[in-house]
């Protein structure tokens, strides 16, 4: 297979600085907050779309409806499209002769997508459209993942965050405790649930654009020629951008597969925005079970003057083997930090809806209200060197994006008051009250229906701390998969700043059980 830079011209793998793999500049950027704003808007951007949709994700479900009876008005006369993904999607290509939708989903479940009952109905209604193609992504080592949630819609808008267009990721931002409306397509209801993206418009999509046809032909498909030139903005009517005319950085992680070399764009950015951090971190994660995220807050913490650290994430995994995975891990971790955080700045909370528990699936960095980062990786191990990611990023110190920060600050207090139960107002007045986000926090208590918790693990048990500790079941090499882990690396490196915590702790227990 020829390599990539000479199948797409202007295809650079390169990265332009450590972390980054390229700037682009962005005329308009929102942050898309929760499943049922982002459905919605993503349809009404696809119905704008001539030359292409470019659809990549983690999974893919053709059954979920993205809006309800909702009408699109153009030239004084109201057509009316279906709200079911698949429906759609023919729709689409039907009435605009000259749109190709192509769809990249992560291979594991290839028989699963099958089962899902209608979905093999709408990959026969595909089939005779050649302008309507999915693959599924085998381009990874056994045991790694696709994992980037990425929209291109022609060469002008762009999608990239934590939400796939798949089944149980839709949710109003009221994140009530019991909802009907959140249900499967196969009928079973789930909880509440937390996710947010963002969207681009401008030079930023041509670059994610150029990124998605490389994945694409990764993947297993033809070369794409760079979609048409859209004449008409994808960006949704009536929708308020958050931020204008600023310069948006792009990440990727990939493990190293054929003749392409892994790149970890994702963990060495994450690392420099933790160390830069002077007054706070609030971040918003599917999990907590990343070494080297944890190595580099410890690192911070133990210096002179540490920020605050505020991570807002789920009270459990989801699934058995993800809980068997990450939830030790993450005690583990949070042990060790703990026991270096003598200030007693690192904080995790979950958030509630009456007495359920929010599940977060966000993908969120916020570093002094200055640097403002969403993407698909997670703080685990995974995340820095197994699957493929991609993160973008707002960040106040480059040239021109000064003018950002109002705007970040703005998208914390409102992330804040989603979570409390109040509002964007009294987030900022609590704010004027309380010199960190943890008193914030408390200030605010927890009578609402919608709150945070402080969260302190429980202790995993031997068997699971040991498996945790070896890294078994969430390597972070390719090669350590089937490994069963070495406690030569693991969680707790010899010589770091957690493995001494950990010694330490280790220590006093013998003490106290002596």
């Amino acid at each position: 297979m020829k390599p990539l830079d000479t199948q797409i011209a202007d295809y650079q793998d390169a990265s332009a600085e450590p972390g980054v793999w390229r700037y682009a500049r962005a005329s308009r950027v929102r942050v898309i907050v929760d499943g049922e704003d982002y459905f919605e808007l993503i349809q009404q951007a696809m119905l704008k779309a001539r030359s292409r949709v470019l659809l990549i994700g983690w999974d893919f479900d053709t059954r979920i409806h993205l809006s309800r009876g909702r009408r699109w008005w153009q030239a004084g006369w109201v057509r009316l499209y279906p709200a079911r993904l698949g429906s759609f999607i023919l729709w689409l290509v039907r009435h605009q002769p000259q749109l190709e939708v192509r769809i990249l989903k992560w291979s594991y479940g290839f028989l699963s997508f099958f089962r899902r009952g209608s979905m093999l109905l709408d990959l026969i209604r595909w089939f005779p459209h050649r302008r309507i193609d999915i693959k599924f992504d085998t381009a990874h080592p056994v045991g790694c993942a696709q994992h980037q949630k990425i929209v291109v819609i022609d060469d002008a808008l762009a999608v990239c965050g934590g939400i796939d267009l798949t089944s149980g990721r839709w949710d109003t931002t009221a994140h009530l405790e019991f909802d009907p409306n959140r249900r499967r397509p196969g009928g079973s209801t789930y909880g509440p649930w937390h996710d947010l993206t963002m969207m681009m418009e401008g030079d930023v999509a041509r670059a994610l654009e150029l990124h998605g046809r490389a994945r694409w032909v990764r993947g297993g498909g033809k070369v794409l020629a760079p979609a048409a030139h859209a004449e008409q903005s994808a960006w949704p009517d009536g929708l308020e951008p958050h931020f204008e005319n600023v310069e948006v950085g792009i990440a990727r992680g990939r493990p190293a597969y054929g003749s392409d070399p892994a790149v970890d764009e994702v963990e060495q950015l994450f690392v420099a925005q933790i160390a830069a951090a002077r007054r706070f971190i609030y971040a918003e994660s599917q999990y907590f079970a990343s070494r080297s995220i944890a190595e580099a807050i410890a690192q911070r913490l133990c210096q002179p003057d540490p920020p605050e650290v505020v991570i807002v994430h789920p009270h459990a995994a989801e699934g058995w083997a993800e809980q068997v995975a990450m939830d030790p891990a993450r005690a583990e971790l949070v042990a060790a930090i703990r026991e270096i955080d003598k200030g007693g700045r690192f904080h995790l909370y979950v958030p509630y809806s009456g007495e359920t528990p929010i599940y977060v699936h966000a993908k969120l960095l916020i570093v002094d209200d200055r640097v403002l980062r969403v993407g698909s990786a997670n703080f685990n191990n995974r995340s820095m060197g197994l699957d493929s990611e991609c993160d973008v990023f707002i960040d106040c110190a480059r040239p021109g994006n000064d003018h950002a920060e109002p705007a970040i600050r703005a998208i914390r207090e409102s992330l804040l008051a989603e979570h409390l139960g109040i509002t964007p107002g009294d987030v900022a007045e609590l704010a004027r009250h309380n010199d960190t986000l943890a008193g914030l926090i408390a200030a605010a208590g927890d009578r609402n229906r919608r709150h945070l918790r402080p969260f302190h693990p429980a202790d995993p048990g031997d068997f699971a701390r040991d498996m945790a500790r070896r890294e078994t079941l969430d390597p972070e090499e390719p090669g350590d998969i089937f490994a069963l882990g070495s406690p030569k690396r693991g969680l707790f490196r010899p010589g770091s700043l957690l493995a001494r915590a950990r010694a330490r702790l280790q220590r006093r227990h013998r003490r106290r059980d002596e």
